[in-house]
């Protein structure tokens, strides 16, 4: 049941990033409301019921949903398919998927969709600032993996390796786009210039094959490259 429907406010304008949380778990779900609320958020809706988060975003137009992969009434791929509808008919709103498991095949179909997006198991919501930075990159345009998802990708490459042309420092580059991290927060984790990450990046998009198009677009692409290559 939905504790927003539509039609009833939809909270103040006061410039806060506005989060709609869909979940079946009441108390993960108001736990979410808590962290949020605190952290400076706000959380304009909830709902534990699959067919309610289009019509709720629809109605209260938040900046991002925060959905379970798994909802009534199947517990199967509602959350999924809800993100699908989302991307298709608000695509400025901002996905942040959560999952008991690392689904490999669902978590590279929601980064093929390009910004805005994000897929992080629910054991990562326990590192309250590591959540928060996550929810941030979303809003502000990034795409965001987990990390234990990318790692089980890396340790499981096929022999026909798209990715054999790449140097080691190369591929930790890679792998450190594929968690959503700018250039900046690339340099930070290796100790190295963002300077040096840009030389990086470029090299691994030339050796990836992408045409010459918008940096983020070719970025995006190289990651579902990397994903696919496991």
């Amino acid at each position: 049941m939905a504790i927003n429907s539509p039609g009833e406010p939809s909270g103040t304008e006061d410039g806060r990033t506005r989060v709609l949380l869909a979940d079946d778990d009441v108390l993960l779900r108001e736990g979410l409301a808590s962290l949020l609320e605190r952290s400076g958020l706000e959380v304009v809706g909830q709902t534990g019921e699959s067919q309610w988060i289009l019509p709720l975003v629809r109605e209260l137009k938040p900046d991002l949903v925060v959905l379970d992969i798994r909802m009534p009434p199947t517990n199967t791929v509602e959350g999924l398919d809800a993100a699908r509808e989302i991307r298709n008919e608000l695509p400025a709103t901002g996905i942040l998927v959560l999952s008991a498991h690392a689904e490999v095949e669902h978590a590279m179909e929601l980064l093929a969709t390009g910004q805005r997006i994000g897929y992080l198991l629910k054991s990562r919501v326990t590192d309250v600032e590591e959540f928060i930075d996550t929810v941030g990159r979303i809003v502000r345009g990034g795409s965001v993996m987990d990390p234990a998802l990318v790692q089980e990708l890396v340790s499981a490459r096929r022999h026909n390796d798209p990715l054999a042309g790449l140097s080691p420092r190369e591929r930790e580059v890679l792998e450190l786009m594929a968690e959503g991290r700018s250039n900046a927060g690339i340099a930070r984790r290796l100790w190295v210039t963002e300077g040096t990450v840009e030389k990086h990046v470029r090299h691994i998009l030339a050796k990836l094959g992408l045409p010459e198009t918008d940096e983020d677009h070719r970025r995006v692409l190289a990651v579902v490259t990397f994903l696919e290559s496991r």
